[in-house]
């Protein structure tokens, strides 16, 4: 059994490393570790609860409890103590008792005759640096009692830098930096408002804040207490958990550190981590089993039964691993490595989409397809997140919950792994659908909602970059004058409709801010959304309701169509877009209908204006009536040929192209 000492040490006693079983040794935080990321609240927190039980017991003799630590000796080092788990709280403290003796230094100078500063800056100094055993002072303040193998370059700098010289390096943004900056303005302040006691905290630190250090006589002992064990100042991350496990696993320990950390600085800042990619893999793992069950917590899922972490012992894990999180990293950032134009689209306005759960067939599509040419998986990847997008989007408006879509998704992991696509036979279009986008209520979607339109509006439109939001045309906060003759309640029914939002580039939509139409087109001209600038054209300078009325159908015409065309409808009728036409600011689609209890063949024609670039036509009625014709030469009567030659013709069944040809030419 291996052997556990476990002893109880204020942080003086800890840190100076000076009793029989650590003298002479350093603290090691080790490669499989995760980096320092305390915040300044976290910090914050320490600092008030030392504080606040100083001043509660500083006349008495009670001590201050700070949980535990685990540590273990470094079999291929035999002077490094490893910390498997307190480093965040032992970094912390020594970055605090750096801010201290910053102070004292200062102190110091001021009055050099000062014992007690002192006294205090001796006790300091050996839970820093290494002291010369024959002086028992500081020979060299770059040797000091830790040092960080899991730190970036830059951070293991300022780190350095700060406990040598007590100074964090330039606009340094490092954790280090920010929470030391953050004790030395603490210092600064207890010190000013508390001229003695303040000494007397730094003692009460040193020698009444008790600590319990598990040492451990192997790795594996360490880290299977370190993965029970809750740490008190941060909890521990899933990933956290699994990184140890991993470790073990490893032939080469210094290779999986170095894989680790360029893991970690990979998706740094591209908006997901470590705990979300192991998530995603769940579902990669699931599928490749036909697994569609529910869902269990990430630790249970990898541990398993019996045998622990079965499949981190998988060769291919780790690097797995990595590749789906450099796709994932792509993904946010959007670099175009593994997106077209169009399929950027779509993932914006997946971005949007109020859970995640459509990321997890579109971690199985790239784990399917990933050996694919970057052409190939392009090529598949834009239809596969068009039939993705239109169900989550129409799934969510049919109801609005996560339960809603949770199984389906689970079915559309194996059909990925399976198949290259998602099935959704099981699943129609609902026929009122319609009508329920236009009594939508929820604001959850609204963004990916108007982010398509953006698109639909105009095939011209190209992906929105920077920051955008939802920009409400006629204001929210209603004005204090009359607005052109609405009530209050007129505007409230009609303010939150899709006609009345669009999306807006955040820089100028602040600048627009709550003002009148007329106003708000001088900002609505600047911007890079086609759809927006279309409404700067209008001569009007009334936004009304009969306005978002109109806009309001051409946007769930404009929606509707486009998730007719990647999922089926509900309906006894099969629907066929013949053709669709566009002429200036008019569109022409021509369906056959063909009735299935009667057999029945009918066509109809929907024209609607779909640019709003010229004021005469918007002032018109948008959308007529669609009209429905029994025969198809009626149906092409109803349309200029003029419209047929200058427009872009496209049509989709070859068996009427005679017939419109014919038409065209008589």
């Amino acid at each position: 059994m291996a052997e556990l000492n476990v002893s109880r040490k204020n942080i003086q006693g800890l840190l100076s490393l000076n009793d029989p079983t650590t003298k002479g040794k350093i603290f090691v935080i080790p490669e499989y570790q995760r980096p320092y990321r305390w915040e300044v609240d976290t910090c914050d927190v320490l600092w008030n609860d030392l504080k606040n039980f100083f001043e509660e017991h500083k006349d008495d003799d009670r001590e201050y409890f700070l949980g535990s630590i685990v540590t273990c000796d470094d079999t291929d080092e035999q002077n490094r103590i490893n910390i498997i788990d307190g480093q965040q709280r032992i970094t912390s403290f020594l970055l605090l008792l750096r801010a201290f003796y910053y102070k004292l230094e200062d102190q110091l100078v001021d009055n050099p005759s000062d014992e007690e500063v002192e006294g205090l800056m001796k006790s300091i100094e050996p839970c820093i640096w290494k002291i010369n055993p024959m002086t028992k002072k500081v020979s060299n303040k770059k040797e000091t009692h830790i040092k960080t193998l899991v730190a970036t370059d830059d951070d293991k700098i300022d780190f350095d830098l700060i406990l040598e010289k007590g100074q964090p390096r330039d606009k340094s943004a490092s954790y280090y930096s920010r929470n030391y900056s953050y004790f030395l303005s603490c210092c600064d302040e207890y010190a000013k408002t508390h001229l003695n006691g303040w000494k007397e905290f730094c003692l009460f630190i040193l020698e009444r804040c008790i600590i319990l250090p598990i040492e451990c006589s192997d790795l594996d002992s360490a880290l299977t207490i370190f993965g029970t064990l809750n740490n008190r100042g941060l909890p521990l991350a899933d990933s956290d958990i699994f990184k140890a496990e991993l470790y073990k696993t490893q032939p080469s320990k210094q290779t999986f550190a170095d894989k680790w950390k360029e893991l970690e600085a990979t998706i740094s800042g591209a908006g997901f981590n470590l705990n979300d990619l192991f998530r995603y893999y769940t579902f990669i793992d699931r599928a490749k089993r036909g697994d569609t069950s529910k869902e269990i917590g990430l630790r249970s899922y990898y541990s398993g039964k019996g045998n622990k972490y079965p499949i981190f012992k998988t060769q291919s894990f780790f690097d797995d691993l990595c590749d789906l999180g450099t796709f994932w990293t792509s993904i946010y950032t959007n670099d175009g490595g593994f997106c077209e134009e169009e399929a950027a689209k779509y993932i914006q306005c997946l971005l949007a989409y109020p859970n995640e759960y459509w990321k997890y067939p579109i971690s199985v599509f790239y784990h399917r397809n990933k050996t694919l040419s970057s052409e190939d998986f392009k090529k598949a990847f834009t239809p596969y997140l068009k039939k993705l997008m239109s169900f989550m989007l129409v799934r969510f408006i049919e109801s609005p919950m996560v339960n809603a879509v949770k199984q389906y998704v689970f079915n559309f992991c194996v059909d990925t792994w399976r198949n290259g696509e998602i099935d959704c036979a099981g699943y129609q279009i609902p026929n009122d659908f319609k009508t329920r986008i236009n009594a939508f209520s929820s604001s959850r979607i609204t963004k990916s909602l108007l982010l398509l339109n953006a698109y639909l509006f105009d095939d011209k439109q190209t992906l929105i970059i920077g920051k955008s939001e939802i920009e409400h045309i006629f204001p929210q906060s209603w004005q204090d004058t009359n607005y052109n003759g609405w009530e209050k309640s007129d505007a409230e029914t009609h303010l939150n409709m899709l006609g009345n939002k669009i999306i807006f580039e955040k820089r100028l939509n602040i600048q627009a801010g709550n003002n009148y139409f007329g106003k708000k087109k001088d900002r609505y001209k600047e911007s890079k959304i086609l759809e927006v600038q279309s409404l700067s054209k209008l001569s009007q300078n009334d936004w009304l309701k009969d306005d978002i009325e109109r806009r309001n159908i051409r946007i769930i015409e404009r929606l509707y169509d486009f998730f007719m065309s990647s999922l089926p409808v509900d309906s006894n009728e099969d629907i066929t877009l013949l053709f669709e036409l566009k002429v200036g600011e008019e569109i022409f689609q021509l369906y056959q209908i063909v009735d299935n209890d009667t057999g029945g063949v009918f066509y109809r024609l929907n024209k609607h204006i779909y640019d709003m670039n010229y004021a005469d036509i918007f002032n018109k009625k948008m959308i007529d009536e669609s009209d429905v014709y029994s025969d198809l030469f009626m149906a092409l009567q109803s349309i200029d040929k003029k419209a047929f030659i200058s427009g872009n013709l496209n049509l989709t069944d070859d068996k009427f192209q005679n017939d419109i040809l014919n038409y065209i030419r008589s």
